[in-house]
């Protein structure tokens, strides 16, 4: 009957949004186009300087950029880059702010005032300064990039997983655990953990929306992956000098980048119903 009741919620909001079923179309596009980039006959990273900057034809259907390469290739390639970069990223990000929130909430105390007061340090910087001056003086490159945006993103999360877990803790079982003297280990994990899920999976969904975006932010930058690996970001990065010859190049990266943060946006509608069903009944 739940299961049932869940489909239906779905479903109807799909109907009520069908911008949500394009988006979950692309989303699962751009992930087919990544994971299958290999059944392209173009090598990503050949180069044929006697073709370069080629409009798009029937042979090539993206056109060549500054080195001869195929760019539809190079934007499947880029795609895998940077699903890679925001999802890992994402995890990690997710996983460190769950654990500051939930440990900041349940310690209270000094334990939650120190924790608190170094997010507030951490949320007052802007983003973009503080990732940028960390990667600067680390190594450019995919791993890097996945361990900067993911190390210092999860503020927002512990904030909401802090407040959530802060209303959890005060609920009878959590209490009557306590009270039994169960370990905290075991409270956190068998009582607080699932209750705060429906809040983190949410959180996930735009999260991995940051990611990319800062990950393409960075690698415009020149601070992202390095030739001859791309992401959207470095394909926009080495457009931006031949707007007027090839617009194409800058066009394509720029609206893919553009309906995957939408579309991973728009699918937080989907995983309010799936993971907090009960709030859609009617």
């Amino acid at each position: 009957m739940a299961e049932n009741r869940q489909l239906r919620q779905i479903r109807a909001e799909f109907r009520r949004s069908p911008s949500l079923i394009l988006a979950v179309g692309f989303l699962v596009f751009v992930m087919l186009i990544s994971i299958f980039a290999f059944l392209s006959p173009y090598d990503p990273d050949a180069i044929d300087v006697l073709h370069k900057f080629e409009g798009p034809s029937a042979q090539h259907w993206f056109g060549t950029d500054d080195l001869g390469r195929d760019y539809l290739t190079r934007v499947f390639y880029g795609g895998r880059i940077s699903l890679i970069a925001g999802v890992v990223a994402m995890l990690i990000s997710t996983a460190i702010g769950v654990l500051v929130g939930m440990l900041a909430a349940y310690a209270g105390g000094i334990v939650d005032n120190i924790l608190m007061r170094f997010t507030d340090i951490l949320s007052s910087i802007p983003w973009m300064i503080l990732v940028t001056v960390i990667s600067i003086y680390l190594k450019p490159g995919l791993q890097t990039i996945i361990l900067v945006i993911g190390l210092f993103t999860w503020m927002s999360i512990a904030r909401l997983v802090r407040a959530e877990t802060l209303s959890v803790k005060e609920r009878d079982y959590v209490l009557y655990a306590r009270a039994i003297h169960q370990k905290p280990f075991i409270i956190i994990v068998r009582h607080l953990l699932p209750a705060v899920l429906p809040t983190v999976i949410i959180a996930a969904t735009t999260g991995v929306a940051n990611a990319i975006m800062i990950e393409s932010s960075l690698s415009f930058l020149g601070l992202g992956v390095q030739q001859p690996m791309s992401s959207w970001g470095s394909m926009l990065n080495r457009a931006q000098g031949v707007l007027g010859s090839a617009p194409y190049m800058a066009i394509i990266p720029g609206i893919m980048i553009m309906l995957t943060v939408y579309s991973f946006n728009q699918i937080g509608s989907l995983a309010r119903i799936l993971v907090e069903p009960k709030s859609y009944e009617r």
